[in-house]
C-alpha cells in the first residue's frame, strides 16, 4: 500500500467522525489508534463481527473514491482500533439518534482519550487506553472501556462488546 494511499483512508476515517471541537486536531490520536490492532479474545469470538465492520471500512473508502489498485494484502490485513472504533460508531449511529462523529467522540471519551489533542498529547496514555481495551482490562463494570455501566449484570470483561453496547443503551434511555 502506497504511503499517499494509507494518508488518504486515515483522512477519510477522520471526515467521517469530524473534529470533537472547533479549531482542536486529533491526528495523533488518530494515528495511533490506527497503528495498532483490534483483536477479539476467544471468550467474546462474536466480536469478530466488530473486527469486520472495522474492515468493511476500507472497502467503502475503495468504492467512494473509486480506488481501483489496491494491494490484496491491505484489504485483507486486520482491523485497527480506530477502524473499529469508526465501524462501532457507525452501528450506534444506526441503532441510536446521533452521529457517527457524536458516537465516536462518547466512545473516545468513554476510554479517557477526549483530552488528548494535537497540543496536548501523551502517546503513552493513549497506549494503555488501547491496550486497557483490546485485552480487556478494564473493570467488572466496564469503566475504562468503552461501555461502563452503572449497574452491571456480569463481568463486562467477558461480555462481547455488542451486548456491553446494548446493556450501555438501555442504562442511558
Amino acid at each position: 500500500m502506497s504511503e499517499m494511499l494509507d494518508d488518504q483512508y486515515l483522512e477519510w476515517l477522520y471526515s467521517l467522525v469530524g473534529r470533537q471541537a472547533e479549531n482542536v486536531d486529533h491526528w495523533h490520536l488518530m494515528k495511533q489508534l490506527n497503528s495498532r490492532e483490534f483483536v477479539y479474545l476467544p471468550e467474546t469470538p462474536s466480536d469478530e463481527n466488530r473486527w469486520e465492520d472495522g474492515v468493511a471500512l476500507r472497502r467503502k473508502f475503495m468504492v467512494r473514491h473509486r480506488t481501483i489498485n489496491v494491494d490484496k494484502g491491505w484489504l485483507e490485513m486486520g482491523c485497527t482500533v480506530l477502524e473499529m472504533l469508526v465501524g462501532l460508531a457507525e452501528r450506534l449511529s444506526f441503532e441510536l439518534d446521533g452521529t457517527i462523529g457524536s458516537w465516536f467522540w462518547h466512545l473516545i471519551d468513554n476510554l479517557g482519550l477526549t483530552r488528548y489533542s494535537d497540543g496536548r498529547w501523551s502517546g503513552r496514555a493513549i497506549d494503555q487506553a488501547i491496550e486497557r481495551l483490546v485485552w480487556r482490562q478494564y473493570s467488572y463494570d466496564g469503566s475504562g472501556g468503552l461501555f461502563p455501566l452503572q449497574r452491571p449484570h456480569q463481568d463486562q470483561r467477558r461480555v462481547e462488546l455488542w451486548f456491553q453496547m446494548e446493556s450501555y443503551m438501555l442504562e442511558m434511555s
